[in-house]
């Protein structure tokens, strides 16, 4: 009997096979503006955009972060990036019994902060202690709604102006040829702080989590219009959301790896680890594809946020090429394949 393994649920296309295996085939998921079939950061029904999300991360603790404040941040950013102002959360946890609760009260408080940072408050929750052993310290799901950005209209006309679009909100499926990518900043960061912290890697340099709120950011993109779609690479990193925008939207990627931001001491350490940090997921970042008469100028205001400070155009969407296309440092070229899981697990 075939058993439910790790790469399952890490992103990548062993996850997206389990999703059309156990999720697509069993449930219905053509209901809604954009209907659980679309498979995108959230759901849009009569207007209100909702997800969720399970967070399992192992250290609770690592630098720069811990679980409170990944399971607000990873919550508000699917909302955020679907065009979106969060606007309430929910927060369920399940302890293990015996759990600390001085490390309870700093997870509380890490929630608090975070989404009093991101504006958008947790408003309903639920508790459920188990025994010794059913589960590994602390689980928290976090779910979220959000309403129509009072910007979203006026930047879909943008979009309308360059070149025909289909949808009513920015999706995974909107991307066409020209337009062009961006990234808010340096990517990898996240996985390598959980990896390192939990290895014991004695890196140089402290590698901290990139985890934030990221709903500002993507609102001051929708204020500039000309955005079509918008999504955080967490897990499967870079590579999968460039691969899954390909599948979905029919059209080739070109990015270039020069422009692609990764801070020095997370490629030295993917370097000495063998991961390829276009693999590696990420909590606080998002990546956005903007009509090109707009790309500028979306960069321009992203890069006025704390979060956007470090953005670039890595590259832009091209009918002549298919799948994903990286262009080296070297001059060569070569596809960037969907990873078949995260190569570093449990980071969310």
């Amino acid at each position: 009997m075939s058993k439910i393994t790790m790469a399952q649920g890490a992103g990548g296309e062993r996850m997206q096979e389990f999703i059309r295996e156990f999720v697509l085939k069993e449930l219905e998921h053509d209901f809604g503006d954009i209907p659980l079939g679309a498979l995108d950061d959230a759901a849009v029904v009569d207007g209100i955009v909702f997800t969720t999300d399970s967070y399992t991360v192992k250290p609770l603790f690592f630098p720069g972060g811990d679980i409170g404040t990944l399971a607000v941040a990873g919550t508000v950013n699917d909302v955020s990036v679907m065009g979106a102002a969060p606007i309430a959360l929910s927060c369920g946890m399940i302890l293990e019994e015996g759990f600390s609760e001085s490390d309870l009260h700093r997870i509380m408080s890490s929630l608090n902060r975070t989404s009093r940072s991101a504006g958008v408050r947790i408003v309903t929750g639920d508790t459920k202690v188990v025994e010794i052993g059913a589960v590994d310290e602390l689980f928290i799901n976090t779910s979220g709604i959000g309403r129509r950005s009072t910007h979203l209209d006026a930047n879909l006309e943008r979009v309308r102006a360059a070149r025909e679009f289909l949808w009513n909100w920015p999706n995974d499926s909107g991307v066409a040829d020209g337009d062009v990518l961006i990234v808010s900043g340096s990517i990898g960061n996240h996985g390598v702080a959980l990896l390192s912290f939990r290895e014991g890697y004695g890196f140089e340099t402290e590698v901290r989590t990139d985890a934030a709120p990221l709903n500002h950011l993507t609102e001051s993109a929708v204020k500039v219009g000309g955005v079509v779609a918008m999504k955080d690479p967490t897990r499967g990193g870079l590579s999968n959301l460039l691969n899954e925008w390909a599948e979905k939207s029919k059209v080739g990627l070109v990015v270039r790896e020069e422009d692609i931001p990764i801070d020095g001491p997370v490629m030295a350490a993917c370097e000495m680890l063998g991961i390829d940090p276009l693999e590696v997921g990420n909590e606080g970042k998002v990546v956005l594809a903007v009509v090109p008469d707009a790309a500028e100028e979306v960069l321009k205001a992203i890069r006025k946020t704390p979060e956007g400070s470090n953005a670039r155009i890595v590259g832009r969407a091209s009918k002549d090429v298919e799948g994903v296309l990286l262009e080296t440092q070297t001059g060569g070229k070569r596809l960037v394949e969907p990873p078949v899981g995260d190569p570093v697990p449990r980071i969310c």
